[in-house]
């Protein structure tokens, strides 16, 4: 059975002539050497901010574009191990990433700073205090306003927005229901409701031939000349006796167009 690779362990000198190999040269066999050696490296600090998130893998690529941007930009002229240069590149692009790239909906930059801050800062206040710190407390130790803790404490629930496919306990019984089955919805039937009270209000004004009409040609939704057959009138005679109830029905009900309500 083939044993799994191990690192192989370089020094300072070996990692600072690999680097320079490929700053100078675009060497690929270097590159790619590197990359290997500082893999598990890298991928342990992409758990760190990973852990109990569903993308990890995500935070993985972006830890590992940090260790390229590092290769190509560690000057080893400044007398320090390139881990020490490496750990906070790739710390840095995986909170950029965090900070601009995670968050279910948009807020503010300042925002998505602040609160990763203030989670921070609660923790270390908690363990000073042995308890939970208060806003004004929170706010004196950033220095900041309350308002500012509160604003970033209250759009930080937004940093993962919950499925509307997530099940939600309804009774003891287990029975569950999703965040979609209890979203309201607009029902046009309730303006309907009011516009039909509305009209109904008004047809005391009417005559019952007109009521009649009115009936038939905007409730029934007869045609003018059925409405005629129906009542023995001629079309015209129909047609005349519509307009004049709309008008009356428009003045009684303050100008609201009758077209509408009749819909």
């Amino acid at each position: 059975m083939t044993q799994p690779s191990q690192t192989v362990k370089r020094t300072k000198e070996e990692i600072d002539a690999l680097i320079n190999a490929f700053q100078q040269d675009e060497n690929e066999e270097a590159q790619t050497t590197l990359v290997e050696h500082y893999t598990a490296l890298v991928g342990s600090l992409a758990r760190k901010y990973s852990k109990g998130k569903s993308f990890h893998e995500d935070i993985m690529q972006v830890a590992m574009i940090g260790l390229l941007s590092a290769i190509r930009r560690y000057d080893a002229g400044m007398g320090k191990s390139f881990e020490s240069y490496l750990i906070p590149t790739v710390i840095g692009e995986i909170k950029r990433f965090l900070r601009d790239k995670t968050w279910s909906v948009h807020v503010p930059r300042r925002i998505k700073e602040t609160w990763p801050k203030i989670k921070t800062v609660v923790d270390e206040l908690t363990n000073q205090l042995q308890r939970s710190p208060q806003i004004h407390e929170i706010a004196d130790y950033m220095e900041i306003s309350e308002e500012e803790v509160l604003e970033a404490m209250e759009m930080g629930k937004s940093y993962q927005a919950a499925s509307v496919d997530l099940p939600i306990e309804t009774g003891s019984e287990g029975s569950t229901v999703t965040t979609l089955d209890i979203v309201g919805t607009y029902d046009e039937g309730f303006e309907k409701v009011d516009q039909k009270l509305l009209l109904e209000s008004a047809l005391h004004v009417l005559t019952d031939k007109e009521r009649e009409i009115i009936h038939c040609t905007f409730i029934a939704n007869k045609s003018q000349k059925e409405t005629g057959e129906k009542l023995g009138i001629s079309q015209m005679h129909v047609s005349r006796l519509q307009k004049k109830a709309i008008e009356k029905l428009r003045k009684a009900i303050r100008g609201q167009t009758p077209d509408a309500l009749l819909r």
